[in-house]
């Protein structure tokens, strides 16, 4: 264990060190932790042969502690001298009974406990006694008290606090994109009003100048009409002035022929 403590420190002060994970050491006893690690909040000694606690060093400031799959039995008074201790797993430990745990109905920060796979989790209603036992205590081998298993995906406040900071500016930024967009999206109706507007104007202009020009094509359309009619007029005097002529004519011809019908008539009467 003191080999595998120095490479785990990798030649940092033993103050400055806040997790240590010592997990298959194989060790029977605990050597070469010592008090110098004030500030350890989270420590692993899982699977490492422990027979008991004796050595456990002072660690005010420790948290949460891992002793699963061990061969402890009892001397869990240790502990206290970490206070703040919120988190313990026992299991796969050699407890046997609920009178071990007794001295952990001292730490008023405990949270969760763990002593499943031991013989104390096999007696009957273990659950009630240890909840009965242990009253400031939340979860039991991962299941509060109403039997609702533990949310794993629960952190810290500080974490939470965090996340919820990132999230807010996450939001900042979604509305600044989606402002952008709008802004993105005014400019371009602004554009196609803009182009609307000229395209309007060009069509104003378009209708000015036909109207213009239609103006002058009926100028000359009534030039024209007025200039036939003059014209129809001058045919219809012309033709009514050559039926005249014919008829005089005709008045001559009809004359001619009664003069020489009057002719023979006398003629015949002078016979």
């Amino acid at each position: 264990m003191e080999k595998r403590i120095e490479l785990e420190k990798r030649g940092r002060d033993p103050k400055t060190i806040t997790e240590l994970n010592l997990d298959n050491c194989r060790t029977p006893n605990i050597a070469g932790l010592t008090d110098e690690f004030v500030n350890l909040e989270t420590l692993s000694l899982m699977n490492v042969g422990l027979t008991s606690l004796k050595g456990f060093p002072k660690l005010p400031n420790l948290r949460k502690l891992e002793l699963s799959e061990n061969r402890i039995s009892n001397g869990l008074h240790v502990l206290q001298s970490s206070p703040k201790l919120t988190e313990l797993n026992l299991s796969g430990n050699k407890i046997k009974d609920l009178e071990t745990l007794e001295p952990l109905k001292e730490f008023k920060n405990l949270k969760s406990l763990d002593i499943s796979n031991t013989e104390a989790s096999e007696i009957d209603n273990y659950r009630e006694k240890v909840f009965s036992l242990i009253p400031q205590l939340k979860y039991l081998d991962g299941y509060d008290a109403e039997n609702h298993a533990s949310d794993d995906s629960e952190v810290d406040d500080e974490e939470l606090n965090g996340n919820g900071e990132e999230a807010s500016v996450d939001g900042e930024d979604e509305v600044e994109d989606d402002e952008d967009e709008d802004g993105d999206e005014e400019g371009v109706d602004e554009e196609d009003e803009g182009e609307e507007g000229e395209a309007e104007e060009e069509d104003d202009d378009d209708i000015g100048l036909s109207a213009v020009y239609k103006d002058n094509l009926d100028e000359e359309s009534e030039g024209d009409d007025y200039d036939g009619e003059v014209e129809g007029e001058d045919e219809e005097d012309g033709i009514e002035d050559e039926e005249s002529e014919n008829d005089g004519e005709g008045e001559k011809e009809e004359s001619i022929v009664r003069g020489k019908k009057r002719k023979h008539e006398e003629e015949d009467e002078g016979e």
